[in-house]
């Protein structure tokens, strides 16, 4: 039997390499910011099904998919001439977009861009500003009037018309824009609403009444769109470039802020949604005069 002689230091190395556990392959890094359309003027988002966001335009009323992944993407539903604000999606494939000044609501297939079904929700002045999904309705707020507008969901079927809900008890309007970002209460039997020219943070009850939430002194001026994930609220408050970090009691009746969120990227950010351990907020650039060929993007920060 012949023997090879392996040098010392060598014969370590490969003993090395074949203890070693196999590396795993590396997860590519998402984008941290995605490029919208010149003169898009976003002002709301959503994501999912999937790694996909959705930003609304208020120029047009157009809706705009990007990949998070690669950070590219396209209109996928050219809009009416009215606004899209807030918008949320469901896993059948459905984004619920708020019409801000037209007083109305549209539900459009992210997978062809076509309106499934569109609601007149006011007849006046309005500002259909925001909506959350629960697992039986669509609730949208109003900046203008003191109602929410209810869609009852049942499956998928969506209603023949909305619901109106008057608010009462503790939120009380005034001048300015009033409710405007809404998200679950922890319970899931609630809604929470935020008012942003108060900062009042409110419960509301399926029945429109509504509490303030005790945040022990503090304030959510400006607040904007707020993402609830188990009981921590992410609250945006827009001209402040800032997201404020709340805890929450189980019944989301009282909270304490326990960190504002700031980035240099942030140019008046409106609302936020989530993907993995990551926030999206668009950039409304509300103190940039709007033109055609004003630059827009999104946004990301470590949650």
């Amino acid at each position: 039997m012949k023997f090879r002689i392996v040098p010392v230091g060598l014969a370590l190395a490969l003993a090395a390499a074949m203890s070693a556990p196999a590396q795993a392959t590396a997860e590519p890094e998402l984008p941290t910011a995605i490029q919208l359309p010149n003169g898009f003027r976003p002002e709301g988002v959503a994501t999912g099904p999937g790694p996909f966001a959705y930003f609304g335009s208020l120029a047009d009323g157009s809706i705009y998919r990007a990949d998070l992944r690669t950070g590219r993407g396209s209109i996928v539903s050219k809009g009416p001439g009215t606004p899209s604000v807030g918008l949320k999606s469901d896993q059948r494939g459905r984004l619920f977009v708020a019409g801000g000044t037209n007083g109305d609501a549209r539900i459009v297939d992210v997978h062809t861009g076509r309106v499934l079904e569109s609601y007149q929700l006011a007849a006046g002045p309005a500002f259909v500003n925001d909506v959350v999904l629960t697992k039986d309705a669509a609730w949208f707020t109003d900046s203008t009037n003191p109602v929410l507008y209810k869609l009852p969901l049942r499956g998928a079927r969506l209603p023949a018309e909305a619901e109106r809900v008057p608010l009462t008890g503790d939120l009380v309007y005034g001048t300015g824009f009033n409710a405007n970002g809404i998200a679950p209460a922890p319970d899931g039997r609630g809604l929470l609403v935020v008012q942003s020219n108060t900062g009042g943070l409110f419960r509301v009850e399926p029945s429109g009444v509504t509490r303030r939430v005790d945040l022990h002194g503090e304030t959510l001026p400006n607040g904007d769109g707020l993402l609830l994930r188990g009981r921590t609220l992410f609250a945006v408050q827009n001209r402040l470039n800032t997201v404020a970090v709340l805890r929450l009691n189980e019944d989301g009746t009282e909270g304490r802020v326990v960190r504002r969120v700031t980035d240099a990227r942030f140019d008046v950010p409106t609302t936020v949604a989530a993907f993995g351990d990551r926030l999206y907020l668009p950039n409304a650039r509300f103190t940039t005069p709007p033109t055609p060929e004003t630059p827009y993007n999104a946004v990301a920060v470590q949650d």
